[in-house]
């Protein structure tokens, strides 16, 4: 089985295939989610991070950093808490701060200021206990220390590189549910209130009418403060995104007469806040995002983005191997408690089973063209236990922009010109793999609440089997490999919501 994640609004960086984002754009963050799923809007600028970068290990491709720059850690150990303990031991004696530890995975998310914090925090006993260290990002922290205040929301609507929605009700010809067949579906079910959907990314609007009644406040969190969990009331409503409002609509809009219906349309729904004010979504952002879902209980989680600032994390580079085991782990421990994770496979028209280049990372400071193999990855898209989604259009075809790949994309979902909620209680369209990925969970909700006793792994199957083939363009096109069965374009196929429920 393979692993995989999608681009889409910054959120996953996504780009509308009618206008394609800059793979540098904030907007293609989200993507992988969100990156394939840029509003259809108008570009709106790309802002840029100008901070020094942190010092680099033997073998990394971070740049030097300057003494008393702010940096963010993850230091893996065994999993136990008196490892865990031992490793925020050494992090103390390194000059460091400790903001978060998950005994559960044996990582430690550490901030420190001590430009030899990497080596320093493997000195003495304690330091027995560090696998490994990795800086998160290339850049100092924007949010500053941890504890501090969190900032006051940044005055701007959508994120760089996002168009303004088509704010137009009378298009809720919602073509994408009869492609996938939720039409169908819902004459069976429309999902039971005991499943809950994490949707991780940029914020949800929970006071819109058509998510207000799936709501689920109690668990929903706030993770872009160094990755710390903030409960605040009202911390994970968007700030300067609609994507994640857009995606949730996706996933669960209620059948209560007004503007759309979402594919499970009676579903829970959490926002699992992991974007930040500029369109970042960091290693410890995610992390918190994945240990959140997992100990509340969450059935199904949305990932429509990629995680910054590398677009692939290669594991022979000391910093992104590092964070690369520590998202995985995260992964792993969601998935073992009973959460299915669902990617967008990203927005970037690229062959993710032949990697060659990477022409776009650091996003955080200065991008440097490297080469790269295929055991750098797009995180958390292609990790172990992932659904990777790519796109469609109203016709069936893939979506221009759309990430693919042999063996990398598991199914494939409606992702061009998608129509869904947006803040302040209003509708428009996006496109991206990031619309792509909440039709794939969606449907995953649908066959949890009818299969309740299904394990990740047996919605995963039922998704995969019960997918319809769709076969290559009739014009040959030599990037299309693989079968009808099972090709790079759309992988075992569109998801088939009908079929899904009915035969689980």
């Amino acid at each position: 089985m393979r692993s995989r994640v999608a681009d889409a609004f910054r959120p996953v960086r996504d780009r509308p295939e009618e206008n394609v984002l800059s793979r540098t754009s904030r907007s293609r963050r989200l993507s992988a989610g969100l990156a394939a799923a840029a509003l259809a809007l108008t570009a709106a600028g790309t802002a840029t991070a100008a901070h020094a970068a942190p010092s680099a290990p033997t073998g990394s491709t971070a740049a030097a950093a300057e003494p008393g720059i702010l940096m963010n850690y993850v230091v893996n150990t065994r999993s136990d808490k008196g490892h865990v303990k031992k490793v925020e031991q050494a992090v103390v004696a390194a000059g460091g701060t400790v903001v978060q530890s998950y005994d559960q995975i044996g990582v430690v998310i550490a901030q420190s200021t001590n430009p030899d914090f990497r080596t320093d925090v493997r000195a003495g006993k304690n330091g027995r206990s560090v696998q490994t260290v990795g800086a998160t990002r290339t850049a100092a922290v924007s949010e500053g220390p941890v504890g501090t205040a969190a900032k006051t929301a940044a005055a701007k609507g959508l994120n760089a590189g996002e168009a303004a929605p088509v704010l137009d009700p009378d298009e809720a010809k919602q073509w994408d549910m009869v492609q996938i067949k939720a039409d169908q579906a819902h004459q069976i079910t429309d999902g039971s209130r005991k499943v809950l959907v994490g949707i991780n990314d940029s914020g949800v609007d929970d006071t819109h009418p058509d998510l207000a009644p799936n709501f689920d406040a109690k668990n929903s969190v706030n993770c872009v403060g160094n990755g710390v969990p903030d409960t605040t009331p009202g911390g994970w409503r968007p700030t300067t995104s609609a994507h994640g409002t857009h995606v949730a609509g996706t996933v669960a809009a209620a059948r209560n007469g007004v503007g759309i219906v979402g594919v499970a349309p009676n579903v829970r729904i959490a926002s699992v806040k992991v974007v930040n004010d500029d369109g970042y979504i960091f290693p410890e952002y995610a992390i918190c995002g994945f240990i959140w879902a997992a100990e509340h209980k969450m059935d199904v989680t949305n990932h429509s983005y990629f995680i910054d600032p590398w677009q692939f994390w290669c594991d022979d580079d000391g910093d992104q191997g590092a964070v690369q085991e520590s998202v995985r782990r995260a992964v792993d421990f969601a998935t073992k408690r009973g959460g299915l994770a669902v990617a967008a496979a990203g927005n970037s028209n690229y062959d993710l089973a032949n990697k060659t280049t990477d022409t776009s990372s650091p996003n955080d400071s200065t991008a440097v063209t490297r080469q790269i193999t295929n055991d750098c990855l797009d995180i958390p898209t292609e990790l172990p236990g992932v659904i990777t989604v790519a796109s469609t259009t109203q016709a069936r075809a893939r979506s221009g922009f759309s990430n693919f790949g042999l063996n990398k994309i598991d199914v494939a979902a409606p992702g061009s010109t998608i129509l869904s909620t947006l803040p302040g209680g209003k509708y428009g369209t996006m496109s991206g793999t990031s619309m792509a990925s909440p039709h794939v969970a969606g449907v995953a909700a649908l066959i949890k609440s009818a299969r309740p006793w299904l394990s990740p792994r047996q919605i995963e199957n039922a998704l995969r089997v019960e997918a319809d083939d769709q076969s290559c363009p009739t014009t040959p096109d030599p990037r299309c490999t693989g079968t009808t069965a099972n090709n790079a374009f759309f992988g075992e196929g569109i998801v088939d919501s009908l079929d899904a429920i009915q035969r689980w």
